[in-house]
């Protein structure tokens, strides 16, 4: 077991990534007692919400877990390129029978300025934290880390991994482009090297002295192999969850993920206003046009209200679909028993490579 494993209280080197709206308490409490870490993102909800979310998964867990959180810059609100973007999806509104809504609003709050979130984590003192998108200020760093909790960090690039070691998390998520969701970029109008997940990995292992978690494009036990060969301290997996029952996907998500689309996984802020990659659907389809994309959050809030007026007339095509690369090689298991399955075959992964080892 290596440090990593002994720090987060976890017993196989796999992590369940923390997929806001998809990854739920129970699929958490099921990873968690299968030996992994699993996840829930709370990014998206109150602290009250979050609060009851942390009690579902010990409610079925006694076994540690992770708390995800969203740590952008505020939304910068911008009404004439809002409304702009509300009259280019007015189209599809109306095609089921629906008004896009009058104005768009920031639906959530960085935990950059989240004091409720921040005082219900030091209070309930999860096991594990894990900021996205960025840094929180380094005083609520410090709470957190005061409270006892280990604190993980993505990174998609070398400077902002050595940016997480300054600020002192326990460990980096090594966040390759062939993720699935949100990029994890901490500025997402900065030149994006686009790193892949070896490539990361393998810089970050030799850059920083801190352990590594490779992410992106990990859909089974050999994958995971391979990133522990190349110095990762464990591996997180996300759309390899998707499809497990446990996930909050509708229908028409898990019935894409097992579709062509798949095959063709697409990097899109017109969904969220944000990069993320997911499968093609008629939101990605549709594309920003002439348009400029309102800023994350607030794009959000009018991608939502689509999908609800589309998929109450039975289109599920404008729904955040997020999957990675890896997608084709999606499994429809329990989360329990794909943890099983995911270990067993990184331990015969990791003995064939032994065995052709020289003495």
């Amino acid at each position: 077991m290596n440090g990593l494993l002994r720090k987060l209280g976890i017993r196989l080197p796999i992590i369940q990534a923390p997929m806001a709206g998809i990854s739920t308490p129970a699929m958490a409490a099921a990873v968690s007692n299968a030996g992994g870490l699993g996840s829930i993102g709370v990014g998206a909800v109150s602290s009250e919400v979050a609060r009851r979310m942390i009690g579902a998964v010990r409610a079925m867990s006694e076994h540690p877990f992770n708390v995800n959180v969203f740590c952008h810059l505020p939304a910068v609100a911008d009404r004439d390129v809002e409304a702009a973007w509300v009259a280019r999806l007015a189209p599809e509104f109306a095609r089921y029978g629906a008004t896009p809504p009058a104005a768009l609003r920031e639906i959530y709050t960085t935990f950059a300025e989240d004091d409720a979130t921040l005082a219900m984590l030091v209070a309930e003192r999860p096991k594990v934290v894990s900021f996205h998108f960025g840094l929180p200020p380094r005083e609520r760093i410090a709470a957190l880390r005061d409270s006892g909790i280990v604190l993980l960090a993505t990174a998609t690039n070398l400077d902002e991994a050595r940016a997480a070691a300054a600020a002192g998390v326990d460990g980096v998520v090594a966040q390759g482009f062939e993720a699935g969701g949100h990029r994890g970029v901490f500025d997402p109008e900065a030149i994006d090297d686009r790193l892949g997940t070896f490539a990361l990995t393998r810089l970050l292992v030799r850059e920083l002295d801190l352990p590594v978690i490779a992410a992106g494009g990990i859909m089974d036990g050999e994958g995971i192999a391979a990133c522990l060969l190349l110095g990762a301290s464990a591996a997180q997996l996300g759309t390899a969850f998707v499809a497990c029952p446990e996930s909050d996907a509708d229908a028409g998500y898990r019935a894409r993920l097992f579709s062509e689309a798949a095959r063709h996984t697409v990097m899109t802020r017109v969904i969220s206003g944000r990069p993320a990659r997911g499968l093609p659907n008629r939101f990605t389809d549709l594309g920003a046009g002439s348009a400029q994309v309102p800023s994350y959050p607030i794009a959000y809030d009018a991608g939502k209200a689509l999908h609800a007026a589309a998929k109450a007339r039975g289109e599920h095509g404008f729904g955040a679909q997020w999957a990675g690369q890896g997608a084709p090689l999606a499994r429809e298991l329990p989360a329990a028993r794909l943890v099983a399955e995911l270990a067993t075959e990184m331990d015969l992964a990791l003995a064939r490579v032994a065995a052709h080892l020289p003495g």
